[in-house]
């Protein structure tokens, strides 16, 4: 299964000469005085001394007054001014931001880095900050707070979970930024009802046959679908939320590697979608299920009553060998694995069919 992702991290000068330098350059090119210019535009002697020496700023009007005496475009003095003022913003932000360094030590910088949304040095921390708040897509660190460190802070605490709130919330971003290359029709709750089957249908299939149609199929009802991989300290099985009220986002960690796993994890976030409010973010971890929430205790039993239901409990717990897992799962309509894989977990015999299990893997464009 395939899942790509594109950035891009745009040239950051270390260094950037005012635009008085290139002024400068222009009036020796032309032969001019500053005095001969000033007098052509119309500005005092001394005005133009102070945008030469990088004191004073080449306003829009000032602009326009440079063009008709150098033939140079406003566009161009008004590009150059615009690009001095940004570069100095930024490089006076990033000495600012290097006091605060030490909120990058709880960051996944190394995971961020591999994946390509952190390119700098951490010798020049402040800069590197200013990517990672980049990658978050928030202005500065308290706004990374209020987006992402409360709310998740409130999830977890209120499900006594213990993880790395900061990676997950990294794993999150990664999930989003995937959606935002996913067309979406408006989020239609009735169709995603009626597509279920089809989509529960897809678990006898190959993930080169299957996955484009998932996506195809739960795009049409406004349901984007990522494969993101965990980030160390998230154990996130996967996700589910609202990005806006007309797209939803179901995000896949495919951690244990196996359809039977896969397809639990994607019809549990299915389940939220259609059961709960598009208010909530949803996250399913690993090893959780002693303080699993009603909501994800509902979505358990959604999925799980959707690929075996409850009537086939006992038919589950009668399943001696393989062939009895595969002859079952051909009457369901899904796959072996799904049917070895509820066996093993209702009966505990963790080594039962091996062989019925198939393994995805997540491939990273």
């Amino acid at each position: 299964m395939a899942t790509t992702r594109r950035e891009w991290h745009p040239y950051q000068p270390t260094t950037l000469p005012a635009p008085g330098e290139t002024l400068r350059e222009t009036l020796e090119e032309l032969g001019l005085t500053q005095s001969n210019f000033a007098t052509r535009t119309g500005l005092t002697l001394k005005h133009i001394n102070q945008i030469v020496r990088g004191r004073a700023a080449i306003s829009p009007e000032t602009a326009v007054a440079f063009e008709r005496s150098t033939d140079v475009p406003a566009t161009f003095w008004n590009a150059l001014e615009a690009n001095y003022q940004d570069h100095n913003i930024r490089s006076a932000e990033a000495d600012s931001l290097a006091k605060h360094a030490e909120w990058l030590d709880q960051m996944p910088i190394s995971e961020l880095r591999k994946l390509g949304h952190v390119t700098v040095d951490k010798r020049q921390p402040g800069v590197l900050l200013q990517e990672v708040l980049k990658f978050f897509g928030v202005a500065n660190i308290e706004a990374w707070r209020e987006t992402w460190q409360a709310p998740a802070a409130a999830f977890f605490q209120s499900n006594a979970f213990d993880v790395d709130i900061p990676a997950t919330a990294a794993w999150l971003r990664l999930g989003e930024l995937d959606a935002t290359h996913i067309h979406c029709q408006p989020f239609d709750r009735t169709g995603l009802r009626q597509a279920v089957p089809h989509l529960r249908s897809l678990t006898t299939q190959s993930p080169k046959e299957f996955y484009p149609e998932l996506i195809r199929t739960c795009g049409e009802v406004g349901v984007a679908v990522v494969l993101v991989p965990g980030i160390p300290g998230t154990r996130a099985r996967g996700a589910a939320r609202f990005l806006a009220p007309s797209k939803a986002l179901i995000q896949l960690s495919n951690r244990h590697k196996t359809n039977d796993h896969f397809w639990f994890a994607f019809f549990h976030e299915i389940g939220h979608l259609l059961l709960h409010s598009k208010k909530q973010t949803f996250i399913r971890f690993e090893g959780k299920e002693q303080v699993q929430p009603e909501v994800e205790q509902e979505a358990n039993e959604f999925a799980g009553d959707l690929l075996i239901p409850v009537r086939y409990d006992a038919r589950i717990l009668a399943i001696e060998t393989p062939a009895d897992a595969t002859a079952l799962a051909d009457e369901l309509g899904i796959h072996p694995g799904i049917v070895a894989g509820r066996y093993r977990r209702e009966t505990q015999n963790w080594s039962f069919a091996p062989g019925l299990f198939a393994k995805f893997e997540i491939v990273r464009k």
